[in-house]
């Protein structure tokens, strides 16, 4: 990369983290423990709204790993939400009611989070329905990961978002507050995946999966991006440029060995595909605040119409970390 190129690099950098320093004053605290933040708590930052149903399930989850504390922003639920979270001991709460689409989809506001609080803290960036794994997660806790992480003097570790779905109609398994969803989404594609690299960021480019497949079949390169770079120790000069798909400075996207080697990787499990997503999908179109006029949801209505059946004869049924490791998804790179 040339040095004009470097230099451009740092100014958006600088202008992210402006932006976000702006953003913060869309922010109003409903619940501050972040004086309990010790030195090195790891964190979970999240954007959300109306996803009350899925809250027990995904804070038992991430509590289980061995995160710390939630600093989560709420952009007006109307659905309990917002009480039920400012309730949680281990929970620092914000609310919005200002525009999630220009907020840049909640990545200023959890830059200006992070920058505030997560300074020198490994921080783990995810949506509710969004699940990390990583190799030996079934035997070690997450501290485990960022201590071997600290110990190879690695600053950012990747996952690839990886589709879960049921076999059979989205909506014949109703979801119940606090179940594990992979009870009902217990499948995925394993393979059908395209990579590219981002020669500007230096970031892989994924898509693919049964969105590609079965809501973008006649455009799949309008697929939504499964490339993510959730867990980051993070520093105030880091900013996230494209929710977590890549961040800035750039080193910090070169995760994945392209010259035939293998670094340690993790998956996001995508819990999206439950009898909610029907609801969800039209309450997001009707908002217009995603990406490109919510031109996602809009192709999640019109497949719906279809009721389409995810599941298809080379699903597999996940069964853990390693099977994901031997399928290629995922790697534990040299962590013994």
């Amino acid at each position: 990369m040339g040095v004009v190129s470097r230099y451009r690099l740092r100014l958006a950098r600088k202008r992210w983290l402006f932006r976000a320093y702006r953003k913060r004053l869309e922010l109003r605290s409903a619940a501050s423990r972040t004086k309990r933040i010790k030195p090195d708590d790891i964190l979970v930052f999240s954007t959300l709204r109306n996803e009350r149903v899925r809250l027990p399930f995904f804070l038992k989850y991430y509590r289980d790993l061995g995160v710390n504390h939630f600093l989560i922003v709420d952009n007006g639920s109307t659905d309990g939400s917002r009480e039920y979270l400012a309730d949680q001991p281990d929970v620092s709460l914000w609310t919005s009611t200002h525009s999630y689409k220009k907020s840049r989809f909640g990545a200023d506001w959890l830059n200006w989070l992070q920058l505030r609080y997560g300074h020198q803290h490994w921080c783990l960036v995810v949506d509710p329905d969004e699940f990390f794994v990583y190799p030996f997660c079934d035997t070690r806790p997450i501290r485990a990961l960022t201590d071997w992480l600290d110990a190879s003097s690695i600053k950012s570790f990747p996952a690839m978002l990886l589709d879960m779905y049921p076999k059979g109609p989205l909506d014949a398994q109703p979801y119940r507050e606090g179940q594990d969803p992979f009870e009902i989404a217990q499948y995925f594609d394993s393979g059908n995946y395209i990579f590219q690299r981002n020669s500007r960021f230096g970031n892989l480019w994924i898509q693919g999966g049964p969105r590609a497949r079965t809501f973008f079949a006649d455009a799949p390169e309008k697929a939504p991006a499964l490339n993510k770079i959730p867990l980051v120790k993070w520093h105030r000069d880091y900013a996230y440029v494209s929710s977590t798909h890549m961040l800035l400075p750039r080193g910090l996207n070169q995760v994945y060995d392209e010259w035939g080697g293998e670094k340690a990787s993790g998956i996001l499990l995508h819990a999206k595909f439950l009898d909610t997503f029907a609801a969800k999908a039209e309450e997001e179109m009707q908002r217009g605040q995603h990406y490109a006029a919510s031109a996602e949801y809009k192709a999640y209505k019109a497949g719906l119409q279809a009721q389409p059946d995810l599941w298809c004869k080379w699903s597999e049924r996940y069964i853990n970390w390693r099977q994901l490791e031997i399928l290629g998804l995922m790697s534990k790179g040299n962590w013994a």
